[in-house]
């Protein structure tokens, strides 16, 4: 059998990173880990190539040499994977489809040959035994989630790696709590289910003896759930792994009362970490207690995220605005909020329902549910009628883009960010291609570049302030020119 392994092509969005990758000439973020993990529990005689549609394209030749095509995407990407559905339709191929898109939207693809829905670990043995067997069903369904331990080794092997900015592996899934909107717990449960420590070792050590040794991101929805384990097993494997792999570094997601545990802060610093998702979501305290947010009220959140910058590791945050609580004073207050905190990267998007959400429950049962989200957290469409009325939602939620990525804003709060952050040395290395992204910069911020004032103000303040801290410098700068960009094409 010939396997075409197809991930959908994303949107241009802030997550996307696709005009700061120009600078180290790079053409996708991170490579598909769900298809490169199931990749190794299909036949060994079956013969499979990944086609990353992000880097590269669908031809003619791919279908005529297929027998199947596997697709997985997220929701992000579903008119993408609708568009690859139909080509294979075309073709003859057979389409076999899994992921979270399919795991929530399975009935809205009525081409698809076979759905091979939540935890491919379960559901993806029973498929095959059937197709085998000549009685493959339709619809695959599990009724319960897989430990981890069985789960092999991505097949990074059908990877080029030159193509990407970082890789990505996983070591649990699941989170143990219960935040409205999210829909993680609806695909993943809320029992963490973990790799062991000699799982993670041995994904990290394949990925650099195929000669990766730039970043890697933990893809895992909450890295701290499992505290006890990461604390006594994994960060002490990680940490005796990197004295010998030191160029290689890590970034995961958390959530917030990370920052009351000095010592697992301390831990993940010394581990490698040196970035961290971490859903802040608002600072209105109604906010949170309608969002079920418990973990992180009551609490000093700008001093908890400067607490983590000053642990060496930077908070990426996330941010919504359309809660029933929100009033129209909730667009500055989330301004003054990004501004004071120093949080650099700053993903806002309006509330979203997804299937499967207790928010999603409740508003289709108050009839305030327009269809289904788009999966794009900065296109400025929700699928909930707000409160406060769509259009002032709208109105303000532009208005906090324009503000906090305007360079006369963004700028200043690179400075916040660095006057705190206080890196663990060994995390903080230069290559080649870091190089050329700072002339790059030089020629696309410094000169050609409306904030170009602001660039050459924050270069020469860090060189004089903080100077083992440029680097750092001119990667936010350049992530500016980013969010830039996607607020400017995708809003404005």
């Amino acid at each position: 059998m010939n396997i075409l392994l197809i991930y959908p092509k994303f949107p241009d969005t802030f997550w996307s990173y696709r005009h700061a990758l120009k600078f180290i000439r790079k053409k996708a973020y991170a490579p598909p880990l769900g298809l490169l993990t199931i990749a190794p529990m299909l036949p060994a005689s079956w013969e499979n190539r990944l086609l990353d549609l992000n880097i590269t394209s669908l031809t003619q030749e791919d279908l005529a040499w297929a027998d199947f095509a596997f697709i997985s995407g997220m929701v992000v990407q579903r008119e993408a994977a609708k568009g690859i559905i139909d080509r294979c339709k075309q073709a003859g191929v057979t389409t076999v489809v899994g992921g979270p898109l399919f795991t929530s939207e399975y009935q809205d693809f009525d081409q698809v040959d076979h759905f091979v829905l939540d935890e491919a670990e379960i559901t993806l043995p029973r498929f095959l035994s059937d197709l085998s067997a000549g009685r493959a069903r339709r619809v695959y369904r599990a009724a319960a989630h897989p430990e981890l331990r069985n789960t092999p080794v991505p097949a990074w092997d059908l990877v080029n790696m030159r193509e990407y900015s970082t890789m990505s592996i996983q070591y649990s899934r699941g989170c143990p709590y219960h935040c409205e909107f999210c829909n993680v717990t609806a695909l993943f449960g809320h029992r963490p289910r973990i790799k062991s420590a000699a799982q993670v070792i041995r994904e990290l050590t394949a990925l650099y003896d195929q000669g990766w040794r730039g970043s890697i991101f933990f893809v895992d929805d909450n890295f701290i759930g499992h505290r006890k384990h990461l604390r006594t097993e994994l960060l002490p494997a990680l940490i005796e792994w990197r004295r010998t792999h030191k160029e290689v570094k890590f970034h995961t997601e958390v959530s917030i009362n990370l920052a009351d545990d000095e010592s697992l802060m301390a831990m993940m610093a010394d581990a490698g970490f040196t970035t961290i998702f971490v859903g802040i979501e608002t600072p209105d305290d109604q906010s949170l207690v309608e969002a079920c947010k418990q973990h992180n009220r009551n609490r000093d959140l700008t001093e908890d995220v400067k607490r983590l910058h000053r642990a060496g590791l930077q908070v990426q945050g996330g941010f919504i605005v359309g809660f029933d609580n929100d009033t129209p004073s909730i667009f500055q207050r989330q301004i003054n909020f990004i501004q004071q905190s120093g949080v650099v990267v700053a993903m806002v998007g309006l509330l979203q329902a997804p299937i499967g959400t207790k928010l999603y429950d409740r508003l289709k049962k108050a009839s305030r549910i327009l269809g289904t989200i788009s999966g794009d957290n900065v296109d400025g469409t929700t699928n909930i009628i707000p409160k406060m009325g769509l259009e002032t939602l709208q109105k303000g939620y532009r208005t906090i883009l324009q503000t906090i990525y305007a360079p006369a804003n963004y700028y200043p709060r690179v400075k916040t960010f660095l006057k705190d952050y206080t890196p663990s040395w060994s995390t903080m290395s230069i290559k080649w291609e870091h190089i050329m992204a700072f002339l790059r910069s030089i020629y696309h911020l410094g000169i050609r570049g409306k904030e170009r004032k602001q660039y050459w103000h924050l270069l020469g303040w860090t060189i004089f302030t903080h100077p083992r801290l440029f680097p750092v410098a001119i990667t936010m700068a350049i992530y500016g020119h980013h969010f830039r960009k996607i607020t400017e094409t995708r809003l404005l």
